[in-house]
């Protein structure tokens, strides 16, 4: 088994810390999405403002930002200030694609989103940490394996029974991150100017399989990541971040089913014919 995951997957830097923090990324996630599952939401979507009018909020465009942000800002830093020591390709593909992810996201939460209530602040703040750390142990993984190795870096990890993915890992990412964003704005635009309170059932795309075709392309865009960078800790982000959005989309289904009698039970919560 080692022997084939050495194929695809790079070897760890000698950090004790990217080690545990693998581990604990592929544990923590999935426990996530079961609490999901089970009703226990994070504080910044449509079903939490049941039970948690106690809890301290902010504007919903200011919460979504200052989830984004940290993230976004790490991207960016990675790629002015860290690129120029280090030119190893998969280094800058992998910083890029999660600049571009968050740039994404901001331009969204600024432009694309509408929003009513609010987001709740401990959520935010830690989704947030959440969002900023696995980003720069993204980065951090490369920066820490192939350290200044220059222009002629690729001999460092291209070994020959080593399977390259970074190239298709582009291609799932752009899939993914446009598929993200078109249902995003067909989702925008089921609420109009002013319209605060009502819901309706999304129509276009792939709504009429998967409540969460959003979701399904957020998996294949981080899936891409995963395999531009073919780390450890990235597979393990990957992983925890498919089980959380499972969890997610299923407690999204049973909501529409607990608002819409006529919701059409055929459609799956993210995976088409099948969950």
């Amino acid at each position: 088994m080692e022997s084939i995951l050495t194929r695809f997957i790079l070897p760890t830097p000698p950090s004790l810390y990217i080690k545990a923090l693998s581990l604990v990324t592929v544990i923590a996630l999935p426990l996530l999405g079961l609490l999901e599952m089970a009703g226990k939401h994070l504080g910044y979507s449509k079903f939490y403002n049941f039970g948690s009018q106690n809890r301290a909020k902010m504007p919903s465009r200011a919460g979504m930002l200052l989830l984004y942000t940290p993230a976004f800002l790490t991207g960016l830093a990675s790629l002015l200030l860290l690129l120029p020591h280090n030119k190893d390709l998969r280094f800058f593909l992998v910083s890029l694609a999660l600049t571009v992810h968050f740039f994404k996201r901001i331009f969204e939460v600024i432009f694309i989103h509408k929003y009513s209530g609010g987001v709740v602040i401990d959520s935010a703040i830690l989704i947030s940490f959440s969002y900023f750390s696995s980003t720069a142990n993204m980065i951090y993984c490369h920066y820490k394996l192939y350290p200044t190795q220059g222009p002629n870096s690729d001999q460092y990890h291209e070994q020959p029974t080593f399977i390259d993915l970074k190239y298709i890992g582009v291609l799932l990412f752009l899939i993914g991150i446009s598929g993200n964003f078109y249902h995003h704005y067909l989702l925008s635009q089921l609420r109009k100017k002013g319209d605060k309170d009502s819901y309706k059932i999304p129509k276009g795309g792939l709504f009429g399989l998967v409540i969460c075709p959003h979701y399904l392309f957020e998996i294949l865009g981080f899936v891409g990541i995963s395999f531009i960078s073919q780390t450890l800790y990235a597979f393990s982000f990957t992983l925890g971040t498919i089980f959380y959005l499972v969890g997610r989309s299923y407690a999204t289904r049973n909501w529409y089913l607990s608002k819409f009698e006529d919701f059409p039970k055929e459609v799956k919560a993210v995976i088409p014919f099948v969950f």
